[in-house]
């Protein structure tokens, strides 16, 4: 577990099941989050972890177990009520919208208004302290528009603009699936200095590599029930993918990798 004021998880979930008719896609899945830690969630394709992240965001409700947020049982019945919490989530799209600026993107929907006018400056004021304070040096404007970024870019907006509204929690869907190395390498920082702000951050990703230079604990699912949640450095990379290919570990690997991440 994270030492000191950090060992309590600030988003859990406990037994969580979810079916879709006959089709039981998470089986009892126990998932932790803490802050200023940076949880890896894993798995090949079709475990289900699209299906938690919906679930964690209220987009699909949970038929039995347990969510909790600061240690306290809660009831997430919409995206908007997991925004409330302080989760917000950056699927693998960006939800961006090309026409528009940088600053007119990351305030879309919860514009800020003056008498009856929209308070441009003050917008622009609050998302070019939020770039800075994400050290974002790649971004010349921030009213240049979206179209006009490259890929590494837009995905430093689309997580600006969820760290702009205080989350607690950012959940990052795939971050580097489309960039190259260098524009991937950014993203990594810029990963890393959200949990060093003391956010917790969620990254899902197939990419081993990703995964193990910046994880601090790794969640492997299979077929629907959490394999292992275990701490990175209790995992190299040929036992992640065992456990992500078989959902165990064989012989004596297996002692090594335990339910739960270690100090």
């Amino acid at each position: 577990m994270p030492d000191g004021a950090e060992d309590q998880p600030i988003l859990e979930l406990r037994g969580i099941n979810k079916s879709f008719g006959p089709v039981d896609v998470l089986k009892g899945v126990d998932f932790s989050v803490w802050p200023g830690k940076v949880t890896a969630l894993v798995g090949d394709n079709g475990a289900g972890k699209s299906t938690m992240v919906k679930c964690i965001s209220g987009t699909y409700a949970i038929d039995s177990g347990d969510y909790l947020f600061e240690g306290q049982p809660v009831h997430v019945h919409s995206p908007r009520d997991a925004s409330a919490l302080g989760i917000e989530i950056v699927y693998q799209d960006l939800a961006l919208c090309d026409n528009l600026d940088i600053v007119q993107n990351m305030f879309l929907g919860r514009e800020r208004v003056s008498g009856v006018v929209l308070d441009e400056s003050s917008m622009e004021q609050s998302a070019g302290e939020t770039l800075k304070s994400l050290s974002v040096r790649t971004v010349s404007s921030v009213r240049q528009r979206v179209s006009s970024l490259s890929g590494g870019q837009r995905q430093t907006v689309a997580i600006a603009k969820a760290v702009l509204w205080n989350s607690r929690v950012v959940i990052l869907d795939e971050p580097t699936a489309a960039l190259g190395v260098a524009q991937t390498a950014q993203v990594l920082a810029l990963v890393r200095r959200l949990a060093d702000r003391g956010l917790a951050v969620v990254l899902i990703s197939h990419n081993m590599l990703d995964v193990l230079e910046v994880a601090d604990h790794i969640a492997v699912l299979y077929l629907g029930e959490m394999a292992a949640q275990v701490a990175r450095a209790d995992v190299n990379q040929q036992q992640l993918v065992e456990l992500i290919t078989t959902g165990h570990l064989a012989g004596d690997r297996a002692a090594a990798v335990t339910k739960g991440p270690s100090a």
